[in-house]
């Protein structure tokens, strides 16, 4: 819920930069209204298609962050200028920041630098959700960029290269995350190197892994997410090529994730430690399901998700038939309060393994003629 005394900005394609912000003279970009927000600002994004390739530094407080969200769940869309000058369709570098319900659509680029990242956040507890994030990075021009000093890439990324914690991912779809047919160790669905969160996201159809966590990541929560055509691992846990801290990545919890159809299932790399739990997750269909240095899997659901209809290329329908193994499969105790649709865990007896929790049957009373 936005707060009644929150300071309210707007945003339009019809508006102008030099307008105040108000919803009668709305501005025109997201930067623009970043230099207007202070804590507890909403800037209200209204539908319309907006040039990215831009950065936001304000910064919010834990009790009055800035919240950037689209009016209409989906309907702002962020998509490449005429000649691109940065590798990130949004930038954010600041702290206390939520991001929601925009898509950033990257199938159209037009020239200049390839995007690279779709999101890239480096604000201690910024949110990232309600997202959909798609053809990133999908040329040969946009690999060489990401192989050029191993600078990489994204749909959604979470680091801490500017010194950002406790990062959240939730509630996105991420998919067509580098070229078709190619594998890459650098660029990835979602991308964590920070300690922080990463629930309840449908990513499919990336070049590296589906989510990848690595430089400075430790004690991350990644809960409830469908990840299937990950060219990498469906979800790599690991740490390496520190920037502020040294390894291991250890004490985060992997649970109710369903990782099916990848070339690996889940893996560790690098620097790990031995409190790393990985439960209630399936894991099938991958060339190797798991590929764990030391931790244990516990509770693995092992046999076909049975999906309402699966289509490699994201065509499908991801949610679970009657009859799915995931279905009352997960644990509670790990799970988000809702779904990647916003249902309420649990509907049955269990929670369900996922991103999506199937909702209960709706009862009909008998009728009496």
């Amino acid at each position: 819920m936005i707060a009644e005394l929150a300071f309210h900005l707007y945003v339009s394609a019809a508006g102008v930069d030099a307008n105040p912000g108000t919803a009668a003279r709305p501005v025109r970009s997201i930067a623009r209204a970043a230099q207007l927000a202070k804590p507890g600002t909403v800037v209200h994004v209204a539908p319309g298609t907006y040039e990215g390739g831009f950065q936001t530094t304000a910064s919010g407080t834990v009790q009055a962050p800035i919240v950037y969200v689209s009016d209409v769940p989906g309907a702002a869309r962020i998509v490449p200028p005429a000649d691109s000058r940065k590798q990130e369709a949004w930038d954010n570098r600041g702290a206390d920041v939520v991001i929601d319900g925009f898509e950033i659509d990257g199938s159209a680029y037009k020239g200049g630098k390839p995007w690279l990242f779709g999101v890239y956040t480096t604000g201690s507890r910024s949110v990232v959700r309600n997202m959909k994030v798609h053809d990133i990075a999908r040329d040969a021009a946009a690999m060489r960029a990401a192989n050029t000093g191993n600078q990489g890439g994204a749909g959604i990324m979470g680091d801490s290269y500017y010194g950002g914690l406790d990062i959240t991912i939730s509630g996105n779809t991420v998919y067509n995350i580098g070229p078709a047919d190619v594998s890459s160790n650098l660029v990835h669905g979602v991308y964590m190197a920070t300690r922080g969160a990463v629930l309840n996201n449908l990513i499919y159809q990336v070049v590296g892994d589906g989510i990848s966590t690595w430089h400075d990541a430790t004690e991350v929560k990644i809960l409830n997410n469908t990840v299937f055509q990950a060219r990498g691992a469906g979800i790599l846990v690991g740490a390496g090529d520190f920037y502020k801290r040294m390894g291991p990545h250890d004490g985060s919890r992997i649970s109710n994730n369903l990782v099916y159809d990848n070339t690996k299932g889940i893996e560790e790399g690098g620097s790990v430690g031995l409190r790393n739990a990985y439960t209630h997750n399936l894991v099938y269909g991958n060339r190797t399901d798991w590929r764990l240095r030391v931790g244990r899997p516990e509770a693995t659901v092992e046999a076909d998700p049975g999906f309402v209809r699966y289509d490699r290329l994201g065509g499908g329908d991801y949610r679970l038939a009657p009859g799915s193994p995931a279905i009352d499969a997960g644990t509670l105790a790990a799970a988000p309060a809702t779904d990647l649709t916003g249902v309420a865990r649990p509907q049955s007896r269990g929670v369900d393994i996922g991103a999506y929790e199937r909702a209960a049957p709706t009862k009909t009373s008998a009728t009496t003629p």
